[in-house]
């Protein structure tokens, strides 16, 4: 353990000064990011802004939806944005769309997709395809997130299991909150998200990942937005969140980072 810190913090003090180096001074970076990062996020950003003297204002949302803070529609309404961390297919719509700066896109994370019931509950199978068919039919209420993790669930994997029509009256889209705070309050038997989402929710049990036949990964990505004023800064932290640093907390979230998302 005192081996794996002092690896940590000799990485952190390495990248620090090649982030020093570059900083011609101290910026605001503005930045919009869906809930699949947030919690590794959220013990990073202050290292970054010891490490540099820049200043992150953050704007949390879904990666996709029309909800009112939901990342598209936040950039659609003219709100300011430096960095955009969201789902990897929803960044490039808004690259296809202008809305972000094409060669700046960095894959960060895969994220795998977790199953939860409120702590303290029975816990159900969901060792195999068949398991999880089993568990989803004896539920009398499931939620799903309205990102890309609900997406699947609801489009392909209800399909997949041949159950598409029994979830109909059983299973909703959660918009715009936690799936994870459903369950803790007993809103449903069974969650479905990321498990980055899941594990900063208390009240629940995370059973585990869906099984590999089930499985979707999502990969989450960073990008300068369009609109950018400090692009970078803002490509700095996008370097620190890919480095060798920010590693240890974006596993301990339940991520698997991508190696090499950055030079």
């Amino acid at each position: 353990m005192r081996l794996s810190i002092s690896f940590r913090a000799l990485a952190l003090g390495l990248f620090s000064a090649v982030l020093l180096t570059g900083a011609a001074g101290a910026a605001e970076v503005r930045v919009m990011i869906s809930g699949g990062m947030t919690a590794a996020y959220k013990a990073l950003v202050p290292e970054f802004e010891r490490a540099t003297g820049h200043k992150v204002l953050t704007a949390y949302g879904p990666s996709m939806g029309t909800t009112t803070n939901a990342i598209p529609v936040r950039l659609e309404r003219g709100e300011p944005a430096d960095v955009l961390i969201m789902v990897g297919y929803a960044l490039g719509d808004l690259v296809k769309k202008g809305k972000v700066i094409s060669d700046s896109t960095v894959d960060l994370v895969r994220s795998p997709i977790g199953v939860a019931v409120k702590s303290g509950a029975p816990r159900p199978d969901i060792s195999s395809a068949d398991a999880v068919k089993r568990a989803l039919l004896a539920a009398k209420t499931i939620a799903y997130s309205d990102s890309a993790s609900g997406v699947y669930v609801s489009t392909e994997m209800f399909a997949k299991l041949g159950i598409a029509e029994a979830m109909k009256d059983k299973a909703r889209k959660i918009p715009a909150t936690p799936v994870g705070e459903i369950v803790a309050h007993g809103d449903a038997e069974l969650g479905f998200q990321q498990i980055s989402e899941l594990k900063p929710v208390e009240g629940i049990d995370i059973i585990g990942p869906l099984p590999d036949a089930l499985q979707q990964i999502t990969v989450f990505s960073a990008g300068i937005a369009s609109v950018s004023k400090e692009p970078d800064a803002g490509k700095a932290l996008i370097k620190f969140l890919a480095s060798p640093a920010a590693r240890p907390e974006l596993v301990k979230s339940g991520m698997d980072p991508i190696v090499g998302a950055t030079n």
